[in-house]
Formats: structure tokens, C-alpha cells, sequence
């Protein structure tokens, strides 16, 4: 059955992190519940504190008013909170502003709580963490996180940061600097690049010397560049050649207010071309071949923090767990199709070449909710499924992860729309298609509802070409499964692929 998750945690409590950054102010409360953590508001306002510094570095008092004025909107909430349950932390312009402290005194006194002014180090940890808590990896990974006056880039092995770095440079301070007066031009592209690859030069060289198994991005620029790639209907990992494209459109605009690009937020535009630019120099010096969006950042980091045990709990579990419960899956169900899947992946993977240290828990993942969908009713029940997946968390994935999922969910059964695929680099989009082709396989086999009438069976696998195998008489005992997968080799056989069974 579904594994349980240890209930270590505070039974019904509220929580919040305060992130004082230096582009916005982010707040995020969470209510802690039989051993799942449910965000229940999330506040985020764009402060840009870090333009408010001078060359001196002290921060002007129009700045100042502004972030004050931010927590006046944040204070209320926090009024309901237990006090040891917040935890507010300020980050790069704070640490660097000369008058740091009377910003400092001042929100504390609205919030009538200490405000803990955070080393670049200590941010890059927690922001890691944060990712850890809420993206599940495996083999090293490398993080980065561009904010307004600061860089952090971690590598780290599932819950431990092995090296960590915060560079002083982000979005805001580059954007007062290099695209002076808004100008968009390829002369401020190459300066703002060749000053982040500069800085950069110290620190690529150590980070390269580990062996990383994936690249997560932590919200704001990669964040807005997956939005643009998502709006033009690309589900992919950010690479390069993305990122050179969106580089071009952004010069093309000539100027900031001219800047309009599908899917960029509004209020991300201003910031973005520096974004971009610092976000394209760590490719070039960290020699990335993709990066992916991770499902949280420095908020995240310290709420799960002030929950001790919580980092004991497998994120992936609980999250697939916490929507089995939601939406009343068919647990004995759901682990019937996740064990035929996994089983059927790994035979697969050992035969195919599209297969990464990932792929398992994907196939597991759409198999454990594919029923997900029939909480809303039976009718296209993978398409409500798939809805769903859409619009609610899945914690421990990351945001391309989860689209996989989705699709998977989605077509699951019935005709198969090969259009879906049309979105995916070649490199995943062969890997959905297997990933598919063994979760519906795996409904159909699990068909009855029950264990023992579950048909063992074995896959070969050649390109495109599958052949499952059941021992002799087990298909003329099954005329349910049988008719099904007769079925199935024709909606296969219309999608390109051929299937086989004997």
C-alpha cells in the first residue's frame, strides 16, 4: 500500500517565513496538519529595495518607506501566528546597506518581531534546502537562485549542501547599472554579461569539479523564462539556445517600456532583461546543458526549517499521498497499477536508452493518481485527472516533472492525442511515450481490481517495436484483459507504435 508518512510534526499549527529580499518581500503561511504542510497564503510585493541604494551604499528613504510600508500589509497576518512559529530574514541589500539598521529598527517595531539578517552563505543553505524540501532529488544537484543583489549557487546531495556560494549580483542592481534608463541594446547585453561572467570566474571553476545529476532554477528569472517557454508551447527545461533566442526579442524591443513578450509577467518585466543576461552567463560558466524550475526556494527552506523531523518524510510520497487522500483514489487500486509500472519500467529501462534516474518515480507517480480524475466523475475521467495536476501542488517534482505527469494522467486511456508530444524536446519526448505506453499497459493488466488476477508478463523492448509476453493459457483465461489489450494494440498501432501480445 501507499506508504504512511510519520506523523513527527505539531498537530494543526500555522507557520510563517518572512523573506525580505532585495527585489520583493515575500510572505508564505502554512497550516501543519496529520503530518502534511498546506500553504494557505502566500504574499509577495515588489519592494526593489536594492534600487534604493546609492553608490556609498546606504539606502534612501523612499526605499525605506516602501518596504515598511509593505509590512504594514503583512503585520495583520502575522498578528494570528504563535510567535515561535515566524521566522523573518533579510537578505543582499540589507546585508550590504550602511543604514541597514534603521530599516531594520523600524520593521521591527511594525512586525513586533526580530528580523534576522542573513550571511549570503546561510541564504544560499537555506535556499537549497528549500529546494530539497520541495523538488526530491537524487545524485548531486546544483541550484541556483538569482535574486535582486544577489546570486546563490549551491551543490548539494538530497538534504546537504556540499558547496555553496552567494555572488554580489541580481536582477535589480544589474538593471540599474547596465540597462541604465531602460535602454535595450546588444552593447548592454554584452556588458552586463561579461561583468557576470567575471564574477563568476572564481567560482565556476570549484562547482565544476562536481558531477551533477540535474540543475534546478529557484523562481524568478528561470521561473519567467519557463512562463514564456510554457505560453509559446514548449514543455521543456530551459537551455541555451532558449535563452539566446529570448535575448534577441528582448534587444528587438529597443527599449523597457517597449518590452512585451507572451507569458512575461508584468511585473517581472522591468527586471528581466538583467535577469536574463546574469542567467545566461551562469550557462556559459557553469557549461549548464539544462536547468529545471524547483518547487520552492528560501521561504520554503525556513518554514520546513522550524519542522524539525519534517525533512524525514519522503517529499514525493507525501505529496502523491496527500492527493490520494484529497480526492478519495482507490489506494489498494493505485498501488496495483504502481507496482505492475514499476516492474514494467524497469524491464524497459533496461532495454532502452530514454531513460533517466528519474523516469521511475514519474511512471509511478501517474500510475498512483491516474485515477485522480474520478473524484469529479467517470466520464473523460483522465481529462478531469490531468485538469487537476494542472492546478494543484505536487510536492517533490519539479514544474517540467509535473507536466510530465500531467500528460501522463491524461492519457492514460482512450484515443491517444499525439499533439501532446509535439511539446516536448526529442530527448523527453521519446521518454513519454515509453513512460505512457507502461502506464496503460499497466491499467489495462490491473483491469479486474484485484490481486490475483493480476497476468504476470514480461516486455521486450526494440525502438518502437514492444512485445509483451504471458505464459501459455494466461491470455484465454483473461478474455477481459485480452479484449482490452487487443484494443490497445490498435490505439498504440494508430499512434505509430507497434505492440505485441502473446
Amino acid at each position: 500500500m501507499i506508504q504512511e508518512i510519520p506523523n513527527t510534526v505539531i498537530q494543526d499549527e500555522y507557520y510563517a517565513a518572512v523573506d525580505l529580499g532585495s527585489n520583493s518581500f515575500h510572505m508564505v503561511i502554512v497550516r501543519v496538519l496529520s503530518g502534511s504542510v498546506q500553504i494557505v497564503t502566500k504574499n509577495k510585493r515588489k519592494v526593489r529595495l536594492a534600487a534604493g541604494l546609492d553608490e556609498q551604499f546606504n539606502l534612501s528613504e523612499e526605499a525605506i518607506l516602501r518596504g515598511l510600508d509593505c509590512l504594514q500589509t503583512f503585520r495583520e497576518q502575522l498578528e494570528d501566528i504563535p510567535p515561535a512559529n515566524i521566522k523573518i530574514v533579510a537578505t543582499a541589500t540589507l546585508r550590504i546597506a550602511n543604514n541597514a539598521s534603521d530599516f531594520v529598527t523600524r520593521a521591527e517595531h511594525i512586525l513586533k518581531h526580530k528580523i534576522a539578517v542573513i550571511s549570503g552563505e546561510e541564504e544560499a543553505r537555506q535556499i537549497y534546502l528549500g529546494v530539497a524540501y520541495t523538488s526530491a532529488n537524487q545524485g548531486n544537484t546544483l541550484v541556483v537562485d538569482i535574486g535582486g543583489a544577489s546570486t546563490e549557487i549551491t551543490i548539494g546531495r538530497d538534504m546537504q549542501p556540499l558547496h555553496l556560494n552567494s555572488v554580489d549580483m541580481g536582477c535589480v542592481t544589474f538593471m540599474e547599472r547596465y540597462f541604465s534608463g531602460g535602454v535595450l541594446s546588444e552593447a548592454n547585453f554584452n556588458a552586463a554579461q561579461r561583468q557576470a561572467q567575471d564574477m563568476l570566474s572564481q567560482y565556476a571553476p570549484t562547482f565544476k569539479c562536481f558531477d551533477w545529476q540535474q540543475c534546478l532554477g529557484a523562481s524568478g528569472t528561470p521561473q519567467a523564462v519557463v512562463s514564456i517557454l510554457v505560453k509559446q508551447g514548449i514543455n521543456d527545461a530551459i537551455r541555451l539556445e532558449y535563452l539566446y533566442e529570448l535575448r534577441d526579442k528582448v534587444i528587438a524591443c529597443e527599449h523597457i517600456d517597449s518590452l512585451k513578450i507572451d507569458g512575461l509577467a508584468e511585473s517581472r518585466r522591468v527586471i528581466f532583461p538583467s535577469g536574463l543576461a546574469i542567467l545566461i552567463a551562469l550557462f556559459e560558466q557553469l557549461k549548464l546543458q539544462n536547468m529545471q524550475i524547483s518547487g520552492g526556494a528560501l521561504r520554503e527552506g525556513i518554514i520546513y526549517g522550524m519542522l524539525d523531523n519534517y525533512q524525514r518524510a519522503d517529499r514525493r510520497t507525501q505529496g502523491i499521498n496527500q492527493l490520494v487522500s484529497r480526492f478519495h483514489i482507490d489506494t489498494a487500486q493505485s498501488d496495483r497499477v504502481k507496482k505492475v509500472a514499476i516492474k514494467l519500467c524497469r524491464q524497459m529501462c533496461e532495454q532502452s536508452n530514454f531513460c533517466d534516474f528519474d523516469t521511475e518515480a514519474l511512471i509511478s507517480c501517474a500510475a498512483a493518481l491516474h485515477e485522480l480524475g474520478l473524484h469529479v466523475g467517470y466520464k473523460k475521467f483522465h481529462e478531469h485527472g490531468a485538469y487537476i495536476l494542472t492546478h494543484v501542488e505536487l510536492t517533490g517534482f519539479t514544474t517540467l516533472q509535473r507536466m510530465f505527469i500531467r500528460d501522463l494522467v491524461g492519457m492514460h486511456r482512450q484515443e491517444i492525442d499525439l499533439s501532446v508530444f509535439d511539446n516536448y524536446q526529442d530527448d523527453f519526448k521519446e521518454m513519454l511515450i515509453n513512460a505512457l505506453r507502461i502506464v496503460r499497459i499497466s491499467v489495462i493488466l490491473c483491469t479486474r481490481r484485484r490481486d490475483d488476477t493480476i497476468p504476470e508478463a514480461s516486455l521486450a523492448v526494440n525502438g518502437h517495436d514492444w512485445l509483451l509476453q504471458f505464459g501459455k493459457g494466461v491470455l484465454s483465461s483473461q478474455p477481459l484483459v485480452h479484449a482490452e489489450l487487443i484494443n490497445e494494440t490498435w490505439l498504440q498501432h494508430k499512434a505509430g507504435w507497434k505492440l505485441r501480445c502473446e
